[in-house]
């Protein structure tokens, strides 16, 4: 069988799956955050944190809440780092630096997973399982309770409350992250991933010296990692370490943990908000880029440039031969257009144009299906832009699922498309400008600026993947970088919070003969253009500098 052969036939096995998932998970979901029942874990932890979950809360309280948790788990995950050395179970590792810990504590708390520090060598059992786990359940409930939230404005009417977030949290890790994740490590183990608490011992001698191994409890937080799009892996290798991701089913189980919450959250909103066409369509868009991205990645990898391409089959360098280009290509953009920081391979050893197709998939807002709750709530977001451009069009008041979209929804609109770019060009530009990132760089030219502008993207749009070549753990990346994560993930929510409130204040607006029916398969590419249209215009200049330049002129 042909490599490429080969490649696709692994993409249409993983669209299979999750077309037979989208329904019954989509619906249970839809079932969960609707649903005016507790059950009898989560009352006993609502009853620990002083919460009754049955009080609705307007956009700022819920708001405060997110904002309230976060900042608590920054500082909790912050204060174990730097404890380390003094927790049992700590592999005789001593405590994180200060600037490496902030970093850290906002990675995960932000759902990013950016790693500056190699996981085997720095993080013991307890902070693995007790910290950077558990943040991966609960920053990835956090995301979902906001895009539910902003479901709920659409779906209600003449009143501001959104819900409960306290009861949105819990019953996203209780009800759907922990029973999902405990499956999914199981299909892990049975596999040949790692699930144990032992210690470091050495591994055969190698050119005069030992190797060293520890263990840990791997496959629960591989699972989770990429269940919640989050992508911190135990090792530094990530998801090439065959510990995580032993063989080519596990790769592909593994890319679809990824992507069926993101993906089955369109059904969520399509039975919230009565319309399941709606959700159809939102799904068609993030479909139409998904798979028009994985051919892109998989083109590019595969040409052959010269002998050294035709003997390998394509652009192997930095790829796991165990799974060689296609799945390679698939796991890339499926980490790269979701918040998920999870590698199976080398990204600064993709061609050129491979590189740009990663950034861009980041670049576009991770809406593709996006990140656990951000990618929908991201592309419902440019689901208003599109219909305010298609009312400029025709000269009518724009609507979206019987709201009316005014000047105070489009500001909260434009101001959360806006964030994430400035905080990335801004940043990139502030560190190419300081002669200390030339020293951090490993290569220069084009592809040294891809490495700088692929760290702060990766950071800014909570992806958490890295294109390898920077030594970002530094105190001036480690700092940035941190603050990027921590305003890219919480100053757009204040925006879609804010705009969840707006719409849910306002009447419902009959359908007429002039409403854009956003629910057809024309609506569906206007919003595909909108996406490519609105991150081409913004990145466009930064991406010809670097990848564009470097896919050029090889």
């Amino acid at each position: 069988m042909s490599p490429v052969l080969a490649g696709v036939l692994q993409f249409l096995a993983l669209a299979v799956a999750l077309v037979l998932a989208y329904r019954p998970l989509g619906d249970y979901m839809a079932r969960v955050y609707s649903s005016d029942k507790h059950l009898r874990v989560e009352k006993w932890i609502y009853k620990a944190i002083g919460a009754n979950p049955s009080t609705e809360m307007r956009w700022p309280a819920y708001l405060r809440g997110v904002l309230a948790f976060s900042a608590v788990s920054v500082l909790f995950l912050y204060l174990m780092q730097r404890l380390q050395g003094s927790l049992p179970g700590s592999l005789g590792f001593v405590s994180i630096p200060a600037d490496q810990a902030f970093n850290t504590a906002a990675s995960f708390v932000s759902n990013t997973n950016w790693q500056s520090y190699s996981g085997e060598q720095s993080m013991g059992h307890v902070v693995q399982t007790g910290g950077l786990a558990v943040q991966n359940f609960v920053s990835a409930a956090v995301g979902i309770a906001v895009a539910v939230a902003l479901v709920r404005g659409f779906a209600r009417s003449r009143t501001g409350e959104l819900g409960n977030f306290w009861s949105d949290l819990v019953r996203g890790v209780v009800r759907i992250l922990l029973p999902i994740a405990a499956l999914g490590a199981v299909v892990l183990v049975a596999c040949g991933a790692i699930q144990n608490f032992s210690g470091i011992h050495e591994v055969g001698q190698f050119m005069g010296g030992s190797q060293q191994w520890n263990g840990g409890a791997v496959a629960s937080q591989e699972a989770i990692k990429e269940l919640g799009t989050n992508g911190g892996g135990y090792f530094n290798a990530n998801s090439a370490h065959p510990f995580e991701n032993p063989n080519g089913f596990t790769n592909l189980f593994e890319v679809f943990l990824i992507l069926v919450i993101p993906f089955a959250l369109t059904r969520t909103f399509g039975k919230m908000v009565g319309s399941v066409k709606q959700g159809y369509a939102i799904l068609a868009t993030m479909v139409t880029i998904w798979v028009g991205f994985t051919a892109l990645m998989m083109w590019t990898e595969f040409a052959h440039h010269g002998p050294a391409f035709d003997i390998a089959g394509g652009a192997m360098e930095g790829k796991e031969n165990r799974f060689g280009i296609g799945a390679s290509s698939i796991f890339s953009v499926a980490t790269t257009l979701t918040s998920t920081g999870a590698v199976d391979s080398f990204h600064s050893s993709f061609t050129g144009f491979g590189g740009g197709i990663q950034l861009l998939g980041m670049q576009l807002g991770e809406i593709a299906p996006g990140g656990t709750g951000s990618g929908l709530y991201g592309m419902l977001i440019m689901a208003i832009i599109a219909v305010f451009i298609a009312g400029l069009m025709v000269g009518r008041t724009p609507e979206y699922l019987g709201k009316k979209i005014g000047t105070r929804e489009i500001k909260f609109a434009a101001c959360y498309i806006l964030v994430t770019p400035a905080l990335v060009l801004i940043f990139t530009a502030i560190a190419m400008a300081m002669p200390s990132t030339l020293t951090s760089m490993t290569n220069s030219g084009a592809h040294g600026f891809s490495e700088v502008l692929y760290a702060y993207s990766s950071g800014a749009n909570n992806n958490g993947s890295a294109f390898a070549g920077l030594n970002a753990n530094t105190p001036w990346f480690n700092t940035s970088i941190g603050l990027a994560m921590l305003l890219g993930r919480f100053v757009p929510m204040v925006f879609v919070l804010a705009l969840a409130g707006s719409l849910a204040e306002q009447k419902p607006i009959p359908a007429t003969a002039g409403t854009l029916r956003t629910e057809k398969p024309l609506f569906t590419g206007l919003l595909v253009g909108t996406v490519m249209i609105v991150a081409g215009l913004t990145y466009f200049p930064a991406l010809a500098l670097g990848p564009l330049a470097e896919g050029l002129a090889s």
